[in-house]
């Protein structure tokens, strides 16, 4: 009798268990999707009838607390399942969020380095600037410098003039210059005055 009671004590445990699992995989069913929410919202109902066979208790208590026990089971098993896809869809959701973070802030940070490119190239550019219209200005004004350079042959005309000299007789030498002397030592066919100065000229000249 004994042993009866206790097989019934511990069936009636296993019914009371599967009642609470019934009902936790009930609640837990309301937070899951809805093709896991179905699955275990049909093993909640399963060992919610389980749980109602107190009368076949005194009858055969073990076969009661194994049924009640196997519900339990599949109640548990399933539910860790669907528990360890939901973390395995979470991490991976995770991951995916962190990759697509990180290549935004790839993108960013490419294109504040291409704006600080652009910015670098405009300023060189602007220092650029100034610098060729400072080199091609004096270009332009040694090109007005050589002009003058062209008016050089009008430097020859005292020349022209020195053969002059000897018309004016009648002028002071100290007046005239080297080349004057020197061309009018040529018109009187004088010679060896090609080396002598201006004095030594006039000395010439004077003899």
């Amino acid at each position: 009798m004994a042993k009866t009671t206790k097989a019934v004590k511990s069936a009636n445990a296993a019914l009371d268990a599967a009642a609470e699992a019934a009902k936790d995989a009930k609640r837990l069913s309301r937070t899951l999707p809805k093709k896991a929410a179905k699955k275990l919202r049909a093993l909640a109902d399963d060992a919610k009838d389980v749980s109602k066979a107190k009368k076949k208790v005194e009858r055969s208590p073990r076969k009661v607390e194994k049924k009640a026990v196997a519900a339990i089971e599949r109640i548990e098993k399933t539910a860790d399942k669907i528990e360890s896809k939901l973390a395995a869809k979470a991490e991976a959701a995770k991951k995916v969020q962190a990759e697509a973070a990180k290549k935004v802030k790839k993108a960013e940070k490419a294109a504040k380095a291409e704006k600080s490119a652009k910015a670098d190239n405009v300023s060189v550019q602007d220092a650029v600037k100034p610098v060729d219209e400072a080199v091609a200005k004096p270009a332009a004004t040694k090109l007005a410098v050589t002009k003058p350079a062209e008016t050089k042959p009008a430097a020859t005309k005292p020349a022209a003039t020195g053969t002059a000299a000897p018309k004016a007789a009648g002028s002071d030498l100290s007046t005239l210059t080297v080349v004057q002397l020197r061309a009018r030592a040529a018109a009187e066919s004088r010679t060896g005055f090609s080396r002598l100065n201006k004095a030594q000229l006039i000395t010439l000249l004077s003899a």
